[in-house]
Formats: structure tokens, sequence, C-alpha cells
């Protein structure tokens, strides 16, 4: 048998596998340093079911907070396979400042 922590991965898809975590994933990936509000009104949820959503993506390791002022700014974790699930698996993209466009990365 090949060699690897299947434990970690159950985890990680585990946690990918209910639809608003990953959109709420997807959604902080394209838009880092958004706040509770912003993200649950870009995927259309109210912002209690955000927060539970993004305490679950904390609580393991997927999801950092800052706070600034009164606002806590959210953003994916630097994780290279966050990104590589993200980008490679699902085909998320980043929108290009100023142009509205969704593009790729390798």
């Amino acid at each position: 048998m090949t060699d690897f922590d299947a434990d970690s991965w159950a985890a990680r898809f585990t946690l990918l596998s209910d639809p608003t975590r990953l959109r709420l994933v997807a959604e902080m990936h394209a838009h880092p340093g958004s706040t509770v509000a912003e993200l649950a009104a870009a995927i259309g949820i109210t912002e209690n079911a955000a927060s539970q959503s993004i305490r679950a993506l904390r609580d393991q390791g997927w999801v950092r907070s800052e706070k600034v002022g009164r606002m806590v700014h959210y953003e994916v974790v630097g994780d290279a396979i966050v990104h590589r699930i993200l980008h490679d698996i699902i085909g998320v993209g980043h929108v290009s400042a100023g142009h509205g466009h969704d593009h790729t990365h390798p």
C-alpha cells in the first residue's frame, strides 16, 4: 500500500464536502481579507451560517482571521495543498484586479 496520511486527507475532504464551506473557501481565496458580512453576501447565506462554517474551517487550520479595529477579516491559510485543491482539482481561479475576469493559475 502507498504510504500516505489517510486520516489527514479524509479530514480535508470531509471539510470540503459541505457546499457552504467549499464556497466560503473559494470566496476567501478569491477575495482575501473579506469580512463575514461580505462573504455571506457573496455566496448568498446568512452571516450566522457563514460564521459557523468559518469557525469549522478556522478550527481545522484552513482559515485565519485578523482583527482590524472592530472588523474581523478572513483569508485562506497559505497552504499549498489548499491552493492546489482549489486551482487544479476544482478549477477555481482568481479575479484580476480591475478586469473582472476570472483567471486560473497553473
